[in-house]
């Protein structure tokens, strides 16, 4: 996860950042530059992630993907991946998203912790973890991979910042103390009509199991979480395709209502 001068992991960053811009969708980066290594995947991610930041763009915060069992077994791993969230990703409930920042975009309903303090520990035990997080809300994950109808390997998805595009949280926090996320059930309607259901067991067995995770690879990484930072935990359910019209809206417990529009 360091910055890179090789030239094929560079050239390979340049096809993802030109993809992106360009809303144009290429063979899979796995194929085409020989990317076979997770570390030479998070290196790719960590290219643009850094050109964004030079370029104004400010770390909102982070996801971690891969939570489902079902999922790790299909892409050939055993643990998940995360991405960096920036601050020009985030809507907030109800508000409408311009599919035409998109390439081929799905949804996931998704725990979302806000950071009260930084996890900066280099190896966070659980109860300091657990006293960083102030709140949890519910949210909604869009995904967007660069590669040609998804059909990604686990080097494309981690070298495309874990496919990372947009995400819509809820405005009703609650603190965390107060809720039973491993029984938190969820329910997503697109236009109405329920495509997906889950809960919070099948986000890596417990949403907050999924963030810990994530905070003690970024303690490990010299990347620690901060105060105010977003973790989006993982799908508590499947993800599905949206287009310009689909309404989405999830109902997540204790953790409310979170919607958004695509146009």
């Amino acid at each position: 996860m360091s910055e890179s001068t090789d030239p094929q992991l560079v050239d390979a960053a340049q096809v993802i950042a030109q993809a992106r811009k360009q809303r144009q969708a290429v063979d899979p980066i796995s194929r085409t530059h020989g990317i076979a290594t997770i570390e030479d995947a998070y290196t790719i991610a960590q290219i643009n992630n850094l050109a964004r930041i030079a370029a104004g763009a400010r770390v909102s915060g982070k996801k971690v993907g891969l939570t489902s069992k079902v999922v790790q077994e299909q892409l050939g791993v055993d643990q998940p991946d995360f991405g960096v969230l920036f601050a020009d990703m985030e809507y907030l409930n109800g508000q409408t998203i311009d599919i035409s920042r998109l390439i081929q975009p799905k949804v996931e309903a998704e725990v979302a912790f806000i950071l009260g303090r930084d996890v900066d520990q280099a190896k966070p035990t659980w109860a300091e973890f657990l006293l960083s997080l102030e709140y949890a809300v519910a949210s909604i994950e869009v995904v967007d991979s660069v590669v040609k109808n998804w059909e990604i390997t686990i080097f494309d998805t981690v070298s495309d910042n874990a496919a990372s595009a947009l995400y819509v949280l809820g405005d009703q926090p609650v603190a965390i103390d107060a809720l039973s996320l491993a029984d938190i059930g969820m329910q997503m309607r697109i236009n109405g009509s329920v495509v997906s259901t889950g809960t919070g067991a099948s986000c890596l067995g417990h949403p907050l199991r999924s963030a810990y995770w994530l905070a003690c690879l970024m303690a490990d990484n010299n990347q620690p979480l901060r105060r105010g930072e977003v973790i989006l935990s993982g799908s508590l359910g499947p993800m599905m395709p949206v287009q310009s019209g689909d309404i989405v809206d999830v109902h997540m417990g204790a953790l409310g209502q979170v919607s958004c529009q695509f146009s």
